[in-house]
């Protein structure tokens, strides 16, 4: 298999990611795999006995925002798959990659105006370093409307 794996997390952030994603799609004619993940590493600080709960929630949620991206894929004539993963980021999408044997990642870097990324440029480098060393994909950076 081969194909292009686009990670997402909504919201209008997403939307120049999504766009960029099925424009690759039109031009390679490659099969693509919108992922998102749930990472729950922020509950291990908590007693919470709701983790179960909240992770099947936010498990529907990333499944609502798959459909949405399968949607404005599907009007542009792209037909698209949805991917739900639990973990960690970068290693969920090097793992779908790799499954896939997929030939490019499409990875926003989401930033408004009244917030700095999460990633210094150091870290989105190195970032985007280990998922094209891992994964054996080429990572197409798509900066975001804010900025």
């Amino acid at each position: 298999m081969s194909g292009i794996v686009c990670a997402i997390r909504g919201g209008p952030a997403s939307q120049p990611t999504i766009a960029q994603a099925i424009s690759l799609a039109q031009e390679t004619d490659l099969p693509l795999y919108f992922l998102y993940v749930v990472n729950l590493d922020f509950l291990s600080y908590t007693s919470s006995s709701r983790i179960h709960t909240i992770s099947q929630e936010m498990h529907q949620m990333g499944e609502f925002i798959l459909l949405a991206a399968q949607s404005t894929a599907g009007t542009q004539g792209v037909h698209a798959h949805g991917m739900v993963r639990q973990g960690k980021l970068n290693e969920e999408i090097v793992s779908l990659c790799n499954e896939l044997e997929a030939d490019y990642v499409v990875l926003g870097r989401p930033q408004t105006k009244d917030e700095e990324s999460i990633f210094t440029q150091e870290k989105l480098a190195q970032f985007i370093e280990h998922i094209e060393k891992q994964a054996g994909a080429k990572v197409v950076l798509t900066e975001s409307e804010a900025e």
